[in-house]
C-alpha cells in the first residue's frame, strides 16, 4: 500500500512542528500521488528513477527550483525512513541528487531607506516590534511567540527557549533604543495578556504572522511600495551592520540562532563597509611600498 502514515507518526514521535509536519505530508502526497500514476501500487517498488521522475514532474508544473529542492529534501527523508525499514532499496541512495540553487545574497535595508523606513512607524507596539527585530535579529515567529516574562529589561536581554528552526534556545540583547521603544509598549499594553505582542482580535493570545506582516504592506505604508522589505530583511540588516562594526562572526552566529557559521558567513560579502575598510588599509600599505620602492636606488 502506498501509505506515509506511519511515517507521519514517527515524525511526531520526534516531535516536529506541525508546520514541519504538514510541509512534508503535502510533499510526499504529492509524490505517491505521480508514482501511482505511473502504475506504483506498492512503496517496495519505488525506484530511484521515481525520484527524477518527481523532480522533472514539478519542473513541468512550472515550480522554482528552490520549491522543488524544498519538496525534494521532504521526499528523501521519507524514502530514507523507508530504507531503514528495509523497505525500500538502499539503490535509490547510491549516487546523490543534488539541486544547484541559486546563491542569494541576504538583503540588508539600505541606511538611508531604514531612516526613512522607522520615521513612519509611529504606533507604539509597532515601533517596538520593528526595533526589536532590528536590533536582536529574531525571526518574527520567534518574536511572536515571546513572552512577557521571556523579557528581561534590566538586564536588556530576552531569552528564546525554542529556536523557530533548529528550536534550539539562545538569549538576545537589546540596545537602548529598543530598550526605550519596548518600555513605552510596556506601558500602553494589556498587563494581563501572557505575549509580549498579542491579537488584538481577542480570538487567540499570539498576534498571527499575517498581523505582524501586514505592517510592511504598501497599503499601510506607502514608502515601502518600492522598497520591497518585509520583517526578515530587519534580521538581515542587524546582522550586516553588526558585521560591519566587526563583531565576530561566532557571535553573529549565536545572536541570529544559525546552527552553522557558513550560514553566517553569507554576510560577510554585503557588508560592505568592513570590506572598504579593509580593502583602503590594504591599499595604503601596497601604495606606500609602492612608492618607497620607486625611491629606492
Amino acid at each position: 500500500m502506498l501509505c506515509p502514515q506511519n511515517y507521519l507518526r514517527y515524525l511526531t514521535r520526534r516531535n516536529r512542528k506541525p508546520r514541519t509536519l504538514h510541509s512534508r505530508y503535502e510533499a510526499i502526497v504529492l509524490f505517491i500521488g505521480m508514482i501511482r500514476d505511473n502504475g506504483r501500487t506498492r512503496l517496495e517498488e519505488i525506484t530511484r528513477k521515481d525520484i527524477e521522475a518527481f523532480i522533472e514532474h514539478e519542473q513541468d508544473r512550472g515550480n522554482k527550483i528552490t520549491t522543488i529542492r524544498t519538496k525534494l529534501v521532504s521526499v528523501q527523508a521519507f524514502l530514507r525512513y523507508l530504507m531503514e525499514e528495509e523497505i525500500v532499496s538502499p539503490d535509490i541512495f547510491s549516487r546523490r541528487i543534488r539541486l544547484r540553487l541559486p546563491e542569494r545574497l541576504p538583503k540588508a535595508i539600505d541606511p538611508e531607506d531604514l531612516r526613512k523606513f522607522l520615521s513612519v512607524i509611529k504606533d507604539t507596539r509597532d515601533r517596538a516590534m520593528m526595533m526589536v527585530l532590528l536590533r536582536t535579529g529574531m525571526r518574527i515567529g520567534e518574536l511572536l511567540n515571546t513572552k512577557v516574562m521571556d523579557v528581561h529589561i534590566k538586564e536588556r536581554n530576552i531569552e528564546i527557549y525554542e529556536g523557530e528552526k533548529n528550536r534550539l534556545g539562545r538569549v538576545v540583547y537589546l540596545s537602548e533604543d529598543a530598550v526605550s521603544a519596548l518600555r513605552k509598549w510596556l506601558k500602553e499594553r494589556d498587563a494581563w495578556e501572557e505575549y509580549l505582542f498579542y491579537s488584538s482580535s481577542g480570538g487567540t493570545d499570539t498576534m498571527s504572522y499575517s498581523a505582524a506582516w501586514i505592517i510592511f504592506h504598501p497599503r499601510f505604508c506607502n514608502l515601502l511600495r518600492n522598497l520591497g522589505l518585509s520583517c526578515h530583511h530587519l534580521r538581515h540588516t542587524m546582522a550586516t551592520q553588526m558585521l560591519s562594526a566587526d563583531a565576530d562572526l561566532s557571535t553573529i552566529q549565536d545572536l541570529l540562532g544559525h546552527s552553522s557559521v557558513k550560514t553566517t558567513q553569507r554576510y560577510c560579502r554585503i557588508s560592505n563597509l568592513k570590506i572598504q575598510r579593509d580593502y583602503f588599509k590594504a591599499m595604503e600599505v601596497i601604495m606606500q611600498r609602492t612608492v618607497c620602492s620607486q625611491h629606492s636606488p
